[in-house]
């Protein structure tokens, strides 16, 4: 692409014109249905996470496309990464950089993407589903889903009965926006990514304050809210979610422990849907595929890209001889832990603003990621 120039401005600099064009390019591109791509988003988190900005690519002039984002050090990531489930340019059809184009004009020592929406051959191909209900709604969708996989459904029929009579009678909200409830499901996450080893992506403080922020948006097609489920007067579990138009995009979802044999969690999603459902939500949108429930719900899927830009040099060098030189040692032990690691590097390097956050991050995430790769590969076994 020639001609291509780009200038990194601050969101809140971004006048009526640009986000007049912002909204042109987002109703034009079926792909970039998203809440994540919504004005709303951009300047809510470009005022929260640290060292945000927007690239606006121009060609001749004329504005063709933006990427709001964030730096850290010399690493450039999505913007509210590690919170963004989606991500790219936001331009008309056919006239967006490519990622390897953005990333040379960007100038950045790495570009970081785990789910770019546009046209790139680097990285590797990732999917995440949905739920598509179509004009026929919530219970034509269930009945369906029943139909193709009784066992599993009739198997949360049961959960709930069980709960029910448990506890007692079950109900849902949504549109919930209390902050304290808030707090609750971030609890519940700090303590899982505890107990699984992960990166807690909560203890840098922005992220938190960006789901708080979120929350208070009013109007305009865009925003936040939570639904929670209560079995009698006990709060089983509660799901953080953004929608705009007819998209609602399941983001946190969080249970208590002690209740995982009734599936509170993936009731609350069914409730949701069909609440939602009666406000004109008609795609459900899970994220990555990979949970187990999700291949049972969902009817959908897009493709996104995973990948990261190094500028070439000796860090592009080195990284790929040591991913060769693990590979040697066996299988693709090396592909496999610089998968792993990369992932984890990225959401490390995404909250901590410090080098010194990082670095203890980093340390854990490679412990963890060397841990799993050094366990035995399962063998098959034939009578």
């Amino acid at each position: 692409m020639t001609g291509l120039r780009v200038d990194i401005v601050d969101i809140d600099t971004l006048d009526a014109a640009a986000w007049t064009a912002w909204r042109a390019m987002l109703a034009a591109d079926p792909a970039l249905n998203s809440p994540y791509f919504q004005p709303g988003f951009a300047q809510i988190a470009g005022r929260i996470s640290p060292r945000a900005a927007v690239a606006v690519f121009s060609r001749g002039g004329e504005t063709v496309g933006f990427f709001p984002h964030q730096r850290r050090g010399g690493a450039m990531q999505p913007l509210a990464a590690p919170m963004n489930d989606y991500h790219g340019i936001i331009a008309f059809p056919g006239q967006a950089p490519t990622l390897e184009e953005a990333a040379q004009a960007l100038g950045a020592t790495r570009l970081n993407v785990t789910a770019w929406v546009g046209e790139t051959a680097l990285g590797e191909a990732r999917r995440t589903v949905q739920v598509e209900l179509g004009e026929d709604g919530y219970d034509r969708w269930y009945a369906e889903r029943r139909t193709t996989h009784g066992k599993f459904f009739k198997d949360k029929e049961r959960a709930r009965r069980s709960m029910e009579a448990e506890l007692g009678p079950l109900r849902v909200e949504r549109n919930l926006r209390d902050p304290a409830l808030l707090n609750w499901l971030i609890d519940l996450k700090r303590d899982q990514y505890r107990r699984t080893g992960r990166h807690d992506i909560f203890a840098c403080g922005w992220t938190a304050d960006l789901l708080h922020a979120l929350l208070r948006v009013e109007g305009g097609g865009f925003g936040a809210s939570m639904a929670g489920l209560w079995a009698g007067e006990r709060l089983t579990a509660v799901e953080y979610s953004l929608h705009a138009g007819d998209q609602y995009h399941f983001w946190f979802p969080g249970y208590e422990p002690s209740l995982a044999r009734c599936s509170p969690g993936i009731l609350l999603s069914m409730d949701t849907m069909r609440l939602a459902a009666g406000r004109g939500y008609r795609t459900f949108d899970f994220g990555f595929e990979g949970e187990h429930y999700k291949k049972y719900f969902c009817n959908g899927a897009h493709t996104v890209r995973e990948a990261m830009v190094l500028r070439p040099g000796l860090g592009a060098t080195m990284s790929q001889a040591a991913v060769g030189a693990l590979n040697l040692a066996g299988g693709d032990r090396g592909d496999r832990l610089r998968a792993s690691v990369r992932r984890r590097w990225a959401a490390i390097e995404a909250c901590e603003t410090t080098s010194g956050a990082r670095l203890h991050g980093a340390v854990q995430a490679a412990g963890a990621a060397l841990s799993k790769v050094r366990q035995p590969a399962t063998r098959a076994v034939t009578a």
